[in-house]
């Protein structure tokens, strides 16, 4: 599943996207909230979107939620399916695109997965605050992967349409119609590292 996404979401088209949605921007953020990142990783610092009064806020936290026992990881992906998420903290993952690994040899095959038709993507998340000295974390969403990421891996991340964001932040649609995969040609793939032979 995704633990690897890049970020190099323009400000003016961040701006541009949301004007379009109606969704507020808090008049103190800039592009220096919006840090450009060819490779996101797991433990990685990277902005997510909440909900902030009436506005949307870029906040920078930690990707992935802690281990949840002594011998676990950190949780980066969170099954979706059968959830209710009312009471948790909503957020969306800006991304210019995801990537996907085949292949059994390292480095394996990289397969790179971005939103048709927009100019970004924002993945379904949550997050939670920190404790003590930790900074706040988020994860994304997973559900059972649409016709466009079948072929690469079992699970996909929840790539949510932009007119949905305001949905999920705000959870005015119920989860089972927000949290699906996109029908077929909605993502475009592209090979950009070849497995070794």
């Amino acid at each position: 599943m995704c633990n690897d996404y890049e970020q190099h979401v323009a400000w003016a088209e961040y701006c541009r996207m949301m004007a379009s949605l109606a969704l507020k921007i808090p008049d103190h953020q800039s592009e220096l909230d919006l840090p450009g990142v060819d490779d996101i990783h797991i433990n990685d610092p990277a902005p997510i979107m909440r909900a902030a009064g009436d506005a949307i806020e870029l906040a920078s936290m930690t990707f992935g939620f802690p281990p949840v026992g002594p011998k676990g990881g950190p949780v980066f992906n969170f099954r979706s399916e059968g959830r209710q998420f009312g009471n948790s903290k909503r957020c969306l993952v800006p991304a210019s695109g995801f990537f996907e690994f085949t292949g059994t040899k390292y480095p394996k095959a990289k397969h790179r997965f971005t939103l048709n038709g927009s100019p970004f993507m924002a993945i379904a998340g949550l997050w939670r605050e920190g404790t003590g000295n930790k900074p706040p974390t988020f994860t994304m969403l997973t559900t059972d992967p649409g016709p466009d990421v079948a072929p690469y891996h079992n699970r996909q991340v929840v790539v949510l349409q932009p007119e949905k964001w305001a949905a999920w932040v705000n959870l005015t649609e119920p989860e089972a119609d927000l949290l699906q995969s996109l029908p077929a040609g909605s993502l475009s793939v592209e090979t950009v590292r070849s497995e070794r032979l």
